[in-house]
């Protein structure tokens, strides 16, 4: 395996003109375009054909984490607005946080921070009653919520706050984003952005997938912010990854074990799950600590032991399970997927375009290498639409030995 710490990230630039991103999506998920990507030849079809593109023995990976309307505004005595920015839990699990009741902490980015010294501010909608007070402004801030009635904090968002867009729509949230930035399958709320490969998927794209007997399976990794934080440095080595938080149950687990011929995850979300499951059940114990699991950054390069095949990993992590009473694997991950990386639990990859001299394009080189110039180059001449609305593409790795 290389060492990627000195990969460049100039290296993984590329022209992305604005009109080329998709900035609202389209009237039906399914009728955007999907590239498809193997052994270097490259096609198109429509997202609504996808199962005639599988293998029947193919076995897709979800992320059905939802997302959460994050975003919150208050309006100090003097006019000014401080916006606080929901980023996950403080010094709690993520369904607990959603499920409090009057009260709940929680790590923000704050919007205008100058302007608050942390003084309690509120705001009234319909009878409720909603407060925020600081209660760290560095290194992170975190904050106190409090409200006046019975409503979870899951409901308190739902009636205070703002569904967040990536920002590079740069345009505001609309109705219809509440339905379309949500995968179909969404289910557990926690993400500050969406599983965007995901966002293409109808029923009807999962009846033909369920009359073919294409196997499915859900993990939930909940999105972070982080995901859209520019690389900063001027090489890989120096950038820190952020950390997201997943949860797999038992029942995912012993259906991926059932399971291993042609593995796709549903986005990058779905293949970070997976890949840090790999890692992990190599030594699970290794990683646990309290109830959790951590998975650092550069882990999986770090490794110098004989690894444990596909299904023997799933098994040693059931045993896990097992000797410790776990129904669900908890934890989270910090792990980078770039060039040199040799993709252990993954055949191919549902995902959309990504923006330049991002950590993503690092993991789409981890299947097709220096095609990904080839597929990105594509997908402009043939007016694919890029980002989060855009379209999609199914990219294979030819490569990987089952």
């Amino acid at each position: 395996m290389k060492d990627p710490k000195n990969i460049r990230i100039e290296d993984f630039d590329y022209q992305l003109p604005d009109h080329r991103i998709a900035k609202y999506p389209l009237e039906v998920r399914d009728a955007s375009k999907l590239l498809t990507y193997e052994y270097g030849k490259i096609s198109t079809v429509n997202y609504f054909e996808l199962a005639k593109q599988l293998p029947q023995n193919a076995h897709l990976v979800f992320n059905n984490t939802k997302v959460i309307q994050a975003r919150l505004f208050f309006q100090k005595p003097t006019g000014a607005n401080i916006e606080v920015f929901c980023l996950e839990p403080f010094e709690s699990e993520i369904a607990t946080a959603m499920s409090s009741i009057g009260k709940v902490n929680w790590n923000c980015m704050l919007g205008n921070a100058k302007r608050w010294k942390g003084e309690t501010l509120t705001k009234k909608h319909k009878g409720v009653e909603l407060s925020v007070s600081l209660i760290q402004k560095n290194p992170n801030p975190a904050v106190e919520f409090s409200w006046n009635n019975s409503m979870t904090f899951a409901e308190i968002l739902d009636h205070f706050g703002i569904l967040p867009l990536p920002p590079y729509l740069n345009r505001a949230t609309e109705a219809l984003d509440l339905d379309r930035y949500q995968t179909v399958y969404a289910k557990n709320q926690g993400s500050v952005a969406a599983p965007t490969a995901g966002l293409h998927f109808t029923d009807r794209v999962f009846s033909e997938l369920n009359k073919k007997g294409i196997q499915q399976t859900e993990v939930t990794l909940h999105v972070g912010a982080g995901t859209f934080l520019p690389v900063k440095s001027e090489t890989i080595g120096d950038h820190q990854m952020h950390e997201e938080f997943f949860v797999v149950s038992k029942a995912s687990l012993k259906s991926l074990a059932q399971m291993w011929e042609r593995v796709v995850p549903v986005g990058t979300t779905s293949l970070r799950t997976l890949e840090s499951l790999f890692w992990i059940g190599q030594n699970p114990e290794k990683y646990f600590n309290n109830g959790y699991f951590f998975l650092p950054q550069w882990e999986p390069y770090a490794s110098k032991n004989t690894l444990l095949s596909r299904k023997a990993t799933i098994d040693n992590l059931l045993q896990f399970m097992d000797d410790n009473k776990l129904e669900e694997l908890k934890g989270e991950t910090q792990i980078i997927i770039a060039p040199g990386y040799d993709l252990k639990m993954a055949d191919g990859i549902l995902t959309n375009f990504h923006q330049p001299k991002s950590t993503l394009l690092l993991l789409i080189y981890a299947f097709v290498g220096e095609d990904w110039k080839k597929v990105y180059n594509y997908a402009l001449e043939n007016d694919f639409r890029f980002l989060s609305y855009g379209d999609g593409s199914l990219l294979w790795n030819s490569s990987l030995s089952i």
